[in-house]
């Protein structure tokens, strides 16, 4: 099972972190830290799996690995997962971002994190792998895209909210309130 999938970049900024079994934040961030120290000083001509490290179980997990231009790649699995299947899991992951943003970049995963997050859970959800076939993960993304557009969008939502808001029949707001002897003024609220 798939306990974690963590993508940093050169200089140990997460990118992209999901946890798919429970860890305080703190321990998290020190898991990230420990991770990157683990995988960022192996030499790029070495074996992309190693032990995990000593917060994330140790010898009980793996931490697999794929380094590609500024960005690591890092699925950390228990011990029945297999490691070039992992491999491959990384490399389709990383094909389809590049599909879908087209030469994907580490900006792709900080400016569009809600697309980066949907791909990543069509191919894995709750540590489990549920699509390999990067033509149905892209199909799916796609669809996606088209159920956007036809809504409007998510960035016109808030430009929706504002006129529905302007054109409600609200009933006049008082302007005056009486308590006993307390006059109180209520100022105009309408910006509009």
């Amino acid at each position: 099972m798939i306990k974690a999938i963590l993508i940093f970049n050169n200089h140990g900024k997460p990118r992209l972190i999901r946890f798919y079994q429970y860890f305080a934040e703190d321990l998290q961030q020190q898991i990230i830290r420990e991770t990157f120290h683990l995988v960022s000083k192996r030499d790029d001509n070495v074996c992309n799996f190693l032990e995990g490290g000593s917060l994330i179980g140790g010898s009980d997990y793996k931490l697999i690995y794929r380094h590609y231009a500024t960005l690591y790649f890092v699925f950390c699995v228990d011990s029945s997962e297999s490691e070039l299947g992992i491999l491959d899991l990384i490399q389709v992951f990383v094909e389809t971002l590049d599909k879908c943003f087209e030469n994907v970049c580490e900006l792709d995963l900080i400016f569009h994190m809600d697309k980066v997050h949907y791909i990543l859970q069509e191919v894995v959800m709750g540590g489990m792998v549920l699509e390999t076939n990067m033509n149905e993960i892209v199909g799916q993304v796609e669809l996606q895209n088209r159920m956007e557009k036809s809504e409007g969008g998510l960035s016109a939502a808030p430009a929706r909210a504002v006129s529905a808001v302007k054109n409600m029949n609200l009933p006049e707001i008082p302007r005056n309130i009486n308590i006993g002897d307390i006059n109180i003024k209520v100022p105009s609220l309408s910006p509009f």
